[in-house]
């Protein structure tokens, strides 16, 4: 389990841009609270999972923009 998470985060930090870390944050809280009221030790779980999804969702969302501005 722990290697997972130490996998995921590596990944994670090489992906991030700063930009979009506000979204990591929001998702990694709403993660951790969601998974906490799953179960025992799912927190951390929940709170990688919703950093992740967080992240994916304003980087695509960032690229939309980007596309808009290019039209």
């Amino acid at each position: 389990m722990k290697m997972l998470l130490i996998a995921t985060a590596g990944v994670a930090l090489v992906g991030a841009q700063p930009a979009l870390a506000k979204g990591c944050i929001r998702g990694a809280a709403a993660g951790g609270i969601a998974g906490h009221y799953v179960g025992k030790g799912h927190g951390v779980l929940g709170a990688a999972a919703g950093c992740i999804a967080m992240h994916h969702h304003y980087a695509k969302q960032a690229r939309a923009q980007k596309a808009a501005a290019k039209k």
